[in-house]
């Protein structure tokens, strides 16, 4: 009787351990490039969901643009609107996007990828700043459709980098947010509902549309803790030359995003329990 040899596979290598930066910058570009692939699918969104911001610059800053009710100094107030719809744009992107979330749950998709070994909080990473590549391109759009208008914007390539990193970061944040309040109702009706309900004050309770010297006293307090409103500070004094405190700017949107992400890392299992 013959005795087998323990013959083991020729190749029997160990999975690569990534370190944890390594594995968030490989899901956030993964994700990232899959955002793109939709819209290079589904280009007519970028032409619907321009139409909005569209209106905001054509009918309201070309009216009061007019009426010079709305003192912004030497700025003409198209020039000094044009950087708040930029951020309403990407609000409106990101603060809907716990509603795919949802969706990934319902098609299991949500389930398979928690139980590969990616951590949580790149996974949210990942879907933040892939909320933030759409918002990116939409915010292109509209800066053609504002230069077309006449609105004089830098064309400093820095500034425009440190733009597109601020509207990054703006919109992580209220991709999170999305991703949280999914979390916690686990629903898709009650996401939508709640972000509709909560767009509006959000967009209206910063600096987009006036400066905070006009707003009343409470309001600027709300103002003061809104990102939406440190991030119109920042593209407006990137993209227009307004003053900005751009070291507060980036620094209250860096710390928004990095808290909403840890919140909605905590907060994604549920969607699958």
């Amino acid at each position: 009787m013959s005795v087998q040899p323990d013959v083991r596979p020729a190749v029997w290598a160990e999975p690569v351990q990534r370190s944890l930066p390594g594995l968030l910058w490989s899901r956030t570009t993964t994700m990232c490039l899959v955002e793109l692939q939709r819209l290079m699918h589904d280009r007519t969104e970028l032409i619907t969901r321009a139409v909005q911001p569209a209106l905001w610059l054509l009918v309201f800053g070309e009216t009061f643009t007019r009426l010079r009710v709305i003192p912004t100094g030497n700025v003409p107030y198209l020039d000094y609107l044009a950087p708040g719809i930029l951020a309403q744009s990407a609000l409106f992107i990101a603060i809907f996007y716990g509603i795919q979330v949802i969706w990934e749950r319902d098609a299991g998709v949500l389930a398979k990828l928690l139980v590969t070994p990616t951590p949580r909080f790149a996974v949210i990473t990942g879907k933040s700043f892939a909320a933030g590549v759409r918002a990116l391109v939409q915010a292109l759009v509209i800066m053609v459709l504002a230069l077309l208008l006449g609105v004089g914007m830098t064309a400093n390539p820095l500034k425009l980098l440190a733009t597109a990193v601020a509207l990054l970061l703006g919109s992580a944040f209220f991709c999170c947010l999305s991703i949280a309040i999914a979390g916690l109702v686990l629903s898709r009706d009650r996401v939508m509902g709640i972000g509709q309900a909560i767009t509006m004050p959000l967009f209206f309770a910063s600096n987009a549309l006036y400066p905070t010297d006009l707003m009343p006293s409470w309001l600027q307090i709300v103002n003061h803790v809104n990102p939406l409103g440190y991030e119109v500070d920042a593209l407006r004094g990137l993209l227009i030359g307004t003053p900005a405190q751009l070291g507060l700017d980036f620094g209250v949107l860096v710390f928004a995003a990095a808290a909403m992400i840890t919140i909605a890392s905590a907060l994604l299992p549920r969607l699958v329990r």
